[in-house]
């Protein structure tokens, strides 16, 4: 049963597992994976990018500097053969990003070497156009089942979620500025301890929509999530690809 929810989910987000079509004969741990999920190593923290080209990583710009990064990771605490290591060449970070209201949350990375797309790795499309309120979208990253210092996680967890209109969005805000930022879930009574992986993707539409720049609580079990707006910025995403 369980193999068999990962395969539907996955299905409609548009992921394929790999090498094997049944799911009742998946080795999950081997064979699957969420393509485009980067896992990008650091310290204190690690956070998740999602590959949109062969050379190039989106993210938060919040993330601290990769010391590796991890392409083709179902578990992060474990290797597997299928999984491709790099390091980056290049950071471009949005000109206006602000680290204090973490507005403009954006940056491209540009891996050492290219990415070799295969079944376990592959690219997501950004989006070009805005959501709709209230479409749904596919939220993956990684958890820890056991959070320790320095750990790598060892859970691979996701949800659905709705996005919220504008004005229910601004409001669950706290007073700050927000720029281009999308919303999901609602508060919470009770804070999950729940530790999740940070600037996990939105993929609305079998594209990226969306990337988490900070959230109350779990957003994998519901709690308010905070996302930078891909759209606005694709035409610097598309600048950059081209000009480096």
């Amino acid at each position: 049963m369980k193999c068999y929810l990962i395969f539907a989910l996955m299905s409609a987000a548009g992921v394929i597992p790999a090498q094997e079509s049944n799911p009742e004969k998946m080795n999950v741990a081997e064979d699957f994976t969420i393509p485009y999920m980067v896992y990008l190593q650091s310290f204190p923290e690690p956070c998740v990018g999602s590959l949109i080209h062969p050379e190039w990583v989106l993210t938060a710009a919040h993330c601290p500097l990769p010391v590796k990064i991890r392409l083709g990771v179902y578990q992060p605490n474990m290797k597997n053969k299928n999984e491709q290591v790099r390091n980056y060449s290049m950071m471009v970070p949005y000109p206006e990003f602000n680290a204090g209201s973490l507005n403009n949350d954006l940056v491209m990375i540009k891996l050492s070497k290219a990415a070799a797309l295969n079944n376990q790795v592959g690219t997501v499309a950004t989006a070009m156009e805005p959501l709709s309120f209230n479409d749904s979208c596919f939220i993956p990253t990684w958890t820890w089942s056991k959070y320790k210092n320095l750990s790598d996680p060892d859970m691979l967890t996701w949800i659905n979620q709705y996005t919220l209109p504008y004005d229910e969005c601004q409001n669950m805000q706290d007073e700050r500025t927000a720029i281009n930022i999308m919303c999901v879930g609602q508060p919470l009574k009770t804070l999950s301890e729940n530790k999740e992986v940070s600037a996990a993707p939105a993929i609305c539409g079998g594209r990226l929509h969306g990337i988490l720049t900070r959230a109350k609580g779990s957003v994998t079990l519901g709690s308010e999530g905070f996302f930078t707006e891909v759209n606005p910025y694709a035409r610097w995403v598309t600048s950059i690809i081209e000009s480096y």
